[in-house]
């Protein structure tokens, strides 16, 4: 619908006929046309080219014989935060929630959804939304981990496992997407939205030991550097998981591999899912001693070296440590994990320092935490 000529669509007009049936019974559409929201053709600095949005203004005829102007109005795509479907949805519904709040302000009369058919679907009623999926047998990847941690060593089966998720990956970022924007939205959403850095930081309890405020202020500093490292690296855009870690990856009965929960648009970097997934090796280790050399070292290499190696993506290990830093401030945040230790913590927080710092993230820097 974004982007369609709303003033020539004569079946949208019978659609807004129909809905207007609903909450102002016998009432009838008596004109429609365009509201601009610019004029270009003053051509003075004032003039406003770009907006959000394309607007109807609808006069009706009400059953008392009122007459009375509405305006009807879709979003468009664009790279000001509007890409997604969700975006655009996000925006209808906080407008509806809110207009009534502010005096003066125009009245929000109605929210909805346009359907594949063209019939609008009014929304006013709603509450919060809801999403239905499958349910499908299986054992979380997070359960091998504790296994594997308990155990200090590993099976085949284990080292097995570890190649099939680098392969899946190798699989899913093979397929490559166009859109500069998309990539600078994936790198803006990691830094500054409230699932990114920044949110994760505003939302750190203020005593959590051996993580003053200070660290986390520094660390926030160097990841939005970030945002202009990767700048220009579009090229890097690729279909992602975006919430790759061992409890969203399943392993069914006879060992097939099912996901759960993929996120955040699911385009992005592929360091994202990669550093997602193996800094949980480095995680488990610190949180059960001994079990580094014979067990999670192993699982460590075997799994950048396996998705480098077939990949051959060069510039993985430079686009890396943002993406690190945001995993690491997730499982040293007490919210998600309250048990982990002071020593884990500050080691992880560490990690992400020394990678952000050396602009690449090396491999022997986790492995230096344990030596």
């Amino acid at each position: 619908m974004p982007g369609m000529d709303l003033i020539e669509d004569r079946p949208l007009h019978e659609a807004i006929s129909r809905l207007l049936a609903q909450w102002l019974p016998g009432a009838r559409i008596v004109s429609v046309s365009a509201l601009t929201e610019s004029r270009p053709e003053r051509g003075d600095g004032a003039a406003k080219f770009l907006g959000y949005g394309s607007s109807l203004r609808v006069e009706v005829e009400t059953a008392e014989g009122m007459h009375r102007k509405l305006v009807f109005r879709t979003s468009r795509t664009d790279d000001f935060g509007h890409d997604r479907r969700a975006d655009r949805a996000a925006d209808a519904l906080l407008a509806f929630d809110t207009f009534p709040r502010i005096p003066g302000h125009v009245a929000a009369l109605d929210v909805g959804a346009i359907d594949g058919s063209g019939e609008l679907v009014s929304l006013r009623g709603a509450g919060e939304f809801y999403t239905v999926t499958d349910y499908v047998e299986g054992t979380p990847y997070a359960e091998d981990l504790w296994r594997i941690a308990e155990r200090g060593e590993l099976e085949a089966e284990d080292l097995r496992r570890c190649d099939a998720l680098a392969d899946w990956l190798v699989g899913l970022h093979a397929e490559k997407l166009p859109g500069r924007g998309v990539y600078r939205r994936a790198i803006r959403d990691l830094i500054g939205h409230g699932e990114g850095i920044f949110g994760l930081v505003d939302n750190f309890p203020d005593d959590v030991p051996g993580i003053p405020l200070e660290r986390l202020r520094a660390l926030e500093r160097r990841s939005a550097d970030w945002r202009y490292r990767l700048r220009g690296r579009e090229r890097r855009l690729s279909r992602t998981h975006g919430d790759f870690h061992p409890f969203n990856i399943l392993f069914g009965p006879q060992g097939e591999l099912r996901l759960l929960d993929a996120s955040r648009g699911c385009a992005g970097d592929p360091a994202d899912d990669v550093a997602c997934l193996a800094v949980n090796y480095v995680f488990f280790a610190l949180e059960h001693e001994g079990s580094w050399d014979g067990a999670f070292a192993p699982l460590w290499s075997r799994f950048w070296e396996r998705y480098l190696n077939e990949t051959r993506d060069e510039e993985l290990l430079e686009a890396a440590p943002p993406f690190l830093a945001w995993r690491i401030l997730v499982l040293t945040n007490p919210l998600w994990y309250p048990n982990a230790s002071k020593r884990t913590r500050e080691a992880l927080l560490g990690l992400a320092e020394r990678a952000l710092e050396a602009g690449r993230l090396e491999q022997r820097y986790a492995e230096e935490l344990f030596d």
